[in-house]
C-alpha cells in the first residue's frame, strides 16, 4: 500500500503522461509517411486524427482504471476482463517490445541526427548510446530521476521552441499542398498506414494507467492526467508538423529519418541546424533514458508472478533491478543490429495496437457488468469505443495485407508470449 501522503495529485501524472508521450516518433516519422501521402490536409488530419484515437482511449483507460483501482495498466485489466492469459501477453508485450522497441528506435534515430555533426556510423552511435544509459542507471536512481525531471520540461520547450520559430521565420520552399487531393489520399491503404507511424508516436497517453495505486483519488484524477496529458501532446504534435511542411521541400523530406535536421537547415542554417541536431540528441538520449527507467520495473513485476522470468526479479544493493536492465538493454541491441528502423516500428506498431484495441473493446464487458460502487465513466458510450474498435481494425487490417512480414513478425512474438504462459504457471 502506497502512504496516502505521498501520493500524487493529476497535474504530476499528467506530466508523467507527457513524459512518456513525447519521444522518437514526432522527429522521425513524416519523412515516411510522405512517400506516399503528401497532400498537406492529409498530413495534418493523420496527427489530428492520432490525437483523436489517443484522447479516447485515454478516457477509456481512465473507465478500467478507475474500476479496478491498481497499478499494471493492461496486465491489470486484461486479466480483469477477459483471462489471465491476456493478461500476462500484455506483460509478455513490455517485457519484448513494449520498451526496448522504443530504446531500439530512439537510439536509431539518434544514430542519424548525429551522423549530421560526427563521422560515426549510426549503428555503433546507436548501439553505443544504449550501452552507455543502461550502465548509467544501473549504478545511480537519483540520478536518474533528476534527470527525467527536468528532461520533460526539457522535450516540451524545444518542441515550443521550434514551432515558434518555424512561424516566425519566413518560407522560400515549403511541402505545403493545401489541394482537394486529400479526398483521395485518406481512402488509400498507405493513408492506413502512415497511421500506424502516427499512432506509435503517440504512444505512452496510457502511462498514469499504470501506476494507479500511486494517484490520489484516482476517479477524480485518473481522468484528468490522461486526457490533459493527452491534449497538451496533441496540440504540441500538430503545430509542430504543420511548421515542418512550411519548412520543407517535398524531395528532401521524402523518406528521411532526420526530418529535425531537414527543418533546422532551412530555419537556422547549417550551424544553426548542428546546435539542433545536438538538441535534438539530448531529447532522445532522454526518451531512451525514461524507457530505461520504467521498462525494467515492469520486467521485474512479470518476474514476480512467473518463475521464468524470475532471474529479473534481482535488485543490487542499491535495490535497482540491474539484470531487467541490461536484458532490455540486450533486447534493443538485437532491434536495432537486425531491423530497420521502418520495419521495428511496424512490427512494435502493430503488437501495441492490439494491446490497446483488447482494452479498449473491454469497456464493453465492464458495462455489462453493472458495477454497483461509482467510478468515472467513459463520455459518449459507446460511440468512442466503436470508434477507436473501428479505427484499431483498419489499421491492423491494412497492416496485414500490405505489410504482411512485419505483421507475421508482430504475430510470431505474439504466439511465442502464449507458448510462454503456458509453459509458465503463475506463482499462487
Amino acid at each position: 500500500m502506497v502512504d496516502q501522503s505521498k501520493k500524487i495529485g493529476w497535474k504530476v501524472g499528467a506530466a508523467l503522461v507527457v513524459a512518456n508521450m513525447i519521444g522518437t516518433g514526432v522527429f522521425t516519422s513524416l519523412g515516411f509517411q510522405l512517400q506516399d501521402v503528401q497532400n498537406s490536409w492529409s498530413i495534418l488530419g493523420l496527427w489530428l486524427l492520432g490525437g483523436v484515437l489517443a484522447l479516447i482511449g485515454a478516457f477509456c483507460y481512465a473507465e478500467m482504471g478507475s474500476v479496478f483501482r491498481k497499478s499494471g495498466g493492461e496486465y491489470v485489466f486484461l486479466s480483469k476482463v477477459y483471462h489471465p492469459v491476456l493478461g500476462y501477453l500484455a506483460g509478455w508485450i513490455s517485457l519484448t517490445v513494449g520498451f526496448a522497441a522504443p530504446v531500439a528506435l530512439s537510439a536509431m534515430a539518434l544514430g542519424e541526427y548525429m551522423g549530421n555533426v560526427l563521422d560515426i556510423h549510426p549503428s555503433i552511435m546507436a548501439a553505443g548510446t544504449i550501452l552507455l544509459v543502461a550502465l548509467i542507471h544501473s549504478f545511480n536512481l537519483r540520478v536518474s530521476s533528476q534527470f527525467q525531471s527536468y528532461a520533460t520540461w526539457f522535450k516540451v520547450l524545444l518542441i515550443l521552441f521550434l514551432i515558434g520559430a518555424g512561424f516566425w521565420v519566413s518560407s522560400e520552399a515549403t511541402a505545403f499542398d493545401f489541394s482537394l487531393s486529400w479526398t483521395a489520399e485518406i481512402l488509400s491503404p498507405s493513408f492506413a498506414i502512415a497511421f500506424v507511424f502516427v499512432t506509435y508516436s503517440y504512444t505512452g497517453w496510457n502511462a498514469a494507467a499504470y501506476i494507479i495505486e500511486e494517484i490520489d483519488q484516482p476517479k477524480v484524477n485518473l481522468p484528468r492526467a490522461l486526457v490533459r496529458g493527452t491534449l497538451l501532446v496533441t496540440i504540441l504534435y500538430v503545430l509542430l508538423h504543420l511548421v515542418f511542411l512550411k519548412h520543407g521541400e517535398l524531395d528532401a523530406m521524402k523518406g528521411q529519418l532526420d526530418v529535425g535536421h531537414v527543418f533546422a537547415t532551412r530555419v537556422f542554417g547549417n550551424s544553426g541546424a548542428v546546435i539542433i541536431n545536438l538538441l535534438v540528441a539530448f531529447f532522445l538520449v532522454s526518451s531512451i533514458s525514461a524507457m530505461t527507467w520504467v521498462g525494467p520495473r515492469v520486467s521485474q513485476a512479470m518476474g514476480k508472478d512467473y518463475p521464468l522470468w524470475s532471474f529479473l526479479n534481482r535488485n543490487n544493493k542499491k535495490q535497482i533491478p540491474v539484470r531487467a536492465i541490461w536484458f532490455q538493454a540486450g533486447i534493443a541491441l538485437t532491434y536495432v543490429l537486425t531491423g530497420t528502423f521502418e520495419s521495428v516500428l511496424l512490427y512494435c506498431g502493430f503488437i501495441l495496437q492490439i494491446a490497446s484495441l483488447l482494452t479498449v473493446a473491454g469497456i464493453f464487458v465492464l458495462r455489462r457488468r453493472k458495477l454497483k460502487e461509482e467510478y468515472f465513466r467513459a463520455p459518449l458510450y459507446p460511440i468512442l469505443p466503436i470508434i477507436f474498435v473501428l479505427l484499431s481494425l483498419w489499421v491492423l487490417s491494412y497492416l496485414l495485407i500490405q505489410q504482411p512480414v512485419e505483421s507475421l513478425i508482430g504475430l510470431l512474438i505474439l504466439g511465442v508470449g502464449v507458448l510462454t504462459y503456458f509453459l509458465n504457471p503463475k506463482v499462487k
